[in-house]
């Protein structure tokens, strides 16, 4: 545990306000404190106290000299001691947010700085949490994490996985571990009336994204009697909550065979099977082959991955989230419906919304906008952190 008289100090620099972090911004970057020979020293990981140039106490924060975002602040109070006990109340805190939404426990348990515990992903699946550490201070702590989570959900397995852009940036390394219990095959999980297996030690990210539930769901209503198509389908998020929902059949395409293997295995087990195809390809590719071959859906979703995951990246970005609109709404048939999804942050509401607009203005389709979805509620949005609503989800309907 870290007491407040044994933490080091770190110092904002005196052109810079603190008037950010007073307000509740989590995060100040590398060029707004002072690093010096004496700061540089301090091991990544380690909790600090936080002043302004005036000697104001700000708070308590993770800190890594290495990072851009130099201090994550993790409490308010000068005071407060980070240990296994804050971790705790700060874990019962979340809980009992999620515990209110979701009763069977499948959910997303932690979704970092807006649950107060900033870099920290924790996924749960019944007795199963996977923990994504993508902050030093995580790392360092993360026994503690370990046992705090144990002790408030009583989980009894957990994994780490460590991999990923974020941990990149902190100077952290990547690797997906088994940390305690037992976990020899996918996890099946209930979600609007189909059940997916998660791949918890080898699939992407936590195995299973909890934050288009709601998007499926809405989609799923969507497509009583359609024909689907669900493209960059993972494991078959959309394609299997609209055949619960009476999808009269759905191709799910992805460039991942594990990920199609696990969509059919999930098809299989909820009942789905004589529904549901697969097509393992480039995903613009296989649009143009059916495009070619004259064939249209009453649905078509495509959710690929972030286009766009810096600003740096944006512009190149825009310009695919733009074909894929193109593409998408080529297949579908009059009357029918296209989703189109994007989990880039760095690309806003507005910006995605008009690419999406003139793609399909590019396919020659008239549309309109009949929803617009945003991850679900086990996803809070931090108030102060525009990244953290990074979730879009457009469906319109095509003449």
């Amino acid at each position: 545990m870290t007491h407040p008289s044994s933490r080091p100090v770190i110092k904002m620099r005196a052109n810079k306000s603190p008037q950010r972090v007073r307000f509740g911004f989590p995060w100040l970057f590398a060029d707004e404190v002072v690093l010096d020979r004496r700061s540089r020293r301090i091991a990544a990981g380690t909790v600090v106290d936080v002043i302004a140039n005036d000697g104001e106490a700000l708070g308590v924060a993770g800190f890594n000299a290495e990072s851009r975002i130099a201090c994550r602040m993790l409490d308010r109070d000068p005071t407060a001691e980070i240990g296994r006990a804050w971790l705790v109340r700060r874990l019962e805190f979340a809980a009992s947010l999620r515990a209110r939404l979701y009763p069977d426990t499948n959910a997303r348990l932690v979704h970092a700085e807006a649950d107060g515990l900033p870099g920290v992903i924790i996924d749960r699946f019944g007795d199963v949490a996977v923990i994504q550490p993508n902050a030093a201070w995580a790392e360092v702590l993360f026994d503690d994490l370990c046992a705090a989570l144990m002790q408030v959900t009583g989980v009894t397995t957990i994994v780490k996985n460590a991999t990923g852009r974020a941990r990149k940036l902190e100077g952290l390394d990547e690797e997906t571990t088994l940390v305690t219990g037992a976990l020899d095959a996918p996890v099946p999980v209930q979600m609007n009336g189909a059940t997916y297996l998660a791949n918890l030690l080898g699939g992407q990210k936590t195995g299973l994204f909890y934050d288009q539930r709601d998007n499926q769901a809405f989609a799923a209503k969507l497509a009583r009697g359609a024909r689907v198509l669900d493209v960059f389908s993972h494991v078959g998020g959309f394609s299997l909550a609209a055949l619960a929902a009476g999808a009269s059949q759905a191709l799910a395409v992805d460039s991942s065979a594990g990920a199609l293997a696990l969509a059919e295995d999930s098809a299989r087990i909820s009942g789905f099977s004589e529904r549901f195809t697969t097509r393992r390809g480039d995903a613009f590719s296989v649009m143009e082959d059916l495009h070619k071959d004259g064939q249209s859906f009453d649905l078509v979703v495509c959710d690929p991955p972030a286009f766009a995951p810096s600003k740096h990246a944006l512009e190149a970005g825009l310009r695919a989230y733009e074909r894929v609109a193109r593409m998408g709404a080529a297949l579908v048939a009059p009357g029918g419906y296209l989703c189109l999804c994007s989990c880039s942050h760095a690309a806003d509401l507005e910006k995605f919304r008009t690419a999406s607009i003139r793609g399909i203005g590019k396919a020659h389709r008239r549309a309109v906008l009949v929803h617009t979805g945003f991850a679900g509620p086990d996803h809070p949005m931090h108030p102060e952190l525009a990244e953290s609503g990074y979730l879009k989800a457009l469906f319109f309907r095509l003449a």
